[in-house]
């Protein structure tokens, strides 16, 4: 039996269905044709990305990033591809570019004489109108300025002799074309396997090179050009995205790691301290897991990361990855020396400028508070006025479905776990510390799990890693701003600070204690809570996160950034790059809720003067 000729034609009429129904209802195309062929268009663009050939390499991944992309076994059935829906979308969009891309056979220019480190070829071919000029110049100047691993591009003239097949360019004569080929310097030299970090920056590199050409195209093609090349990448979410996300979520959602790590017997932990004269450390009891760790983490690694066809989304999905596996070894090492260790991989070590500056907020706010203090409220009167809180939030948005618990197995205060605010039985608040404490953890906390949970990305609830630092930052902001940042709560932040550096140390708990009564006049009480706190489940390096995130959100606040994409969701400061990204892609939406706090009138001059720049230590309250 002879074998049979694919038919080419059989192919273009779904396809071309299909970019009936997305020009006229919108309807993203996820076209696999021809057995390992694929079309990809999540809404009507000027441009399709094209990559021919049977690899897997990062020029396959550069192509299948982009939101219109299409994948094709030869030049001929890609060129009939591409025709059609570069005929399609021009009479939508006014223009149209294909981009080509693929690799170069060699890393030439990375011989055995050549110097360390040599520059890495990037080959470029384009035609001669002024559009395609334009593309060609920005994909040039884009791809040059950035680096892979210390090697430079040398951006060039593509020579396609080189190459027996035709090219798109050929075959596609009267449409615009972009040719790119690069070296494919993350293969390990010798054919030895390949360097993932390396691949993954040539991917982004060319990612975002090819959406500045688009940019530049339309502008010099006189039509309207985005207010940013990245508003041209993807919008939709595929599923293995989704499946990916869901999975992970599952393992995060299998455990509470702060309640895991808390102690449950405080109050009786706080009676025998001091009946033994504040010399010895007491016994602290924590829940029993209900998990093996080990199955957690096999049900973690079995979620695979390959084929999402976002790096971004892929990036921030596998750092989720590394962090649920740190904060899980955490859990297994639960009172041993190893907790603390690890702790400190998980959030960092005390920084000596962070030091400092708590030392600073410990002299200086030393005799601030008023003397007439008030009657406490307990923990009743702080639940009931959580609920109304949330009442509130919840006429604004019926989705805030967040519950209050009141709780005997806590140390004094509030905590918030997903979408539940747990309550101290034996908490006791000063009534001017109640608005600041809830709009630290309603208003904040609550409100970014349920602004994370309406983006689509159960990451977004859960915390993207590193979201804590930025997020009780956000928080202790949020008690200036309400006008509740009393002295003493500024310098409790400031002594968890030096409380964390003298358990990273070495210091033991009574000693940590007796330093931050003795020296730095902290009351038994409180210097017992914040050592607690840090020395729990064998030394707890969190701590020190509180003032290092203000001091990164009045960083941020002074250099004229905006607080709306940390309302999105749990986000951490090294994020705001990609969910700002991810926002003008239209992946995510703006935030349902912002904090009712925002639009108080106690407010806004607070804001107005974070913004012109301030200090911690400034946030006091006289």
């Amino acid at each position: 039996m002879k074998p049979r000729l694919v038919d080419e034609a059989s192919h273009l009429a779904p396809i071309e269905a299909g970019l009936d129904a997305l020009l006229k209802e919108g309807k993203p195309i996820r076209q696999d044709f021809a057995g390992a062929c694929r079309l990809h268009i999540d809404r009507p663009l000027p441009f399709l990305c094209v990559y021919v050939g049977p690899g897997h390499d990062a020029a396959f991944d550069a192509v299948s990033a982009s939101a219109s992309y299409l994948i094709a076994t030869g030049s001929n059935l890609a060129g009939e591809v591409a025709r059609l829906v570069a005929t399609s979308m021009h009479d939508r969009c006014g223009s149209f570019l294909i981009i080509d891309i693929g690799e170069l056979a060699e890393d030439r220019f990375l011989t055995d004489d050549a110097p360390f480190l040599p520059p890495f070829e990037i080959a470029l071919a384009g035609g001669d109108t002024t559009a395609e000029k334009a593309a060609l110049k920005r994909f040039a100047a884009a791809a040059s300025k950035r680096e892979a691993k210390y090697r430079t591009p040398r951006v060039g003239d593509f020579n396609p002799a080189a190459f027996e097949e035709p090219l798109l360019s050929d075959i596609l004569v009267d449409i615009p074309c972009l040719t790119v080929r690069f070296a494919p310097i993350y293969r390990a030299p010798g054919g030895k396997g390949t360097y993932p970090a390396l691949r993954d920056l040539v991917v982004a590199n060319m990612v975002d090179s090819a959406l500045q050409a688009v940019s530049a195209f339309l502008k010099a093609s006189q039509l309207e050009a985005p207010t940013t090349h990245r508003s041209l990448g993807r919008r939709v979410f595929i599923d293995a995205v989704a499946r990916a996300d869901r999975d992970i979520d599952k393992v995060a959602s299998a455990f509470d790691f702060l309640l895991a790590v808390t102690p449950i017997n405080a109050e009786q932990a706080w009676l025998e301290f001091e009946a033994g004269g504040f010399e010895r450390a007491p016994p602290l009891l924590y829940r029993p897991l209900e998990f093996e760790v080990t199955t957690e983490k096999r049900k973690l690694y079995s979620v695979s990361l390959d084929h999402l066809e976002d790096p971004l989304l892929a990036g921030l999905l596998s750092e989720k990855q590394q962090e649920l596996d740190l904060q899980l070894s955490m859990l297994a090492a639960r009172e041993t020396p190893r907790f603390a260790e690890l702790g400190r991989a998980l959030y960092g070590s005390v920084e000596p400028e962070l030091a400092a500056r708590a030392l600073g907020i410990l002299d200086k706010a030393t005799g601030l508070e008023p003397k007439a203090k008030q009657k406490c409220l307990g923990a009743d009167s702080v639940a009931a006025a959580a609920r109304e809180m949330i009442a509130r939030y919840r006429a604004a948005s019926p989705d805030f479905e967040a519950s209050v618990e009141i709780r005997s197995d806590l140390p004094a205060g509030l905590l918030v776990s997903r979408n539940r605010l747990l309550v101290s039985r034996d908490t006791r608040l000063a009534p001017e510390r109640l608005m600041a404490l809830l709009s630290h953890e309603i208003g904040v906390h609550l409100l970014t799990y349920f602004n994370g949970d309406m983006q689509g990305l159960a990451i977004l609830r859960s915390g993207l890693a590193g979201y804590e630092g930025m997020q009780e930052g956000l928080a202790v902001l949020a008690e200036y701003l309400v006008g509740g940042m009393t002295a003493a709560r500024l310098r409790l932040i400031a002594a968890r600070v030096l409380a964390c550096q003298a358990m990273l140390d070495g210091a033991r708990f009574e000693e940590t204690f007796r330093v931050l009564h003795a020296d730095f006049g902290l009351d038994r009480r409180s210097a017992f809570n914040v050592v607690l706190r840090v020395f729990r489940s064998g030394g707890f390096a969190k701590d020190a996160i509180y003032l290092r995130g203000v001091v990164q959100v009045l960083d941020h606040l002074r250099n004229g950034g905006s607080l709306t994409p940390f309302w999105i969701g749990k986000i951490s400061a090294d994020h705001f790059g990609i969910i700002t990204e991810l926002s003008a892609r239209g992946l995510l939406r703006a935030p349902r809720l912002e904090p009712a706090f925002l639009s108080s009138e106690v407010a806004r001059p607070r804001l107005k003067k974070a913004m012109a720049g301030m200090d911690p230590i400034d946030m006091i309250e006289t």
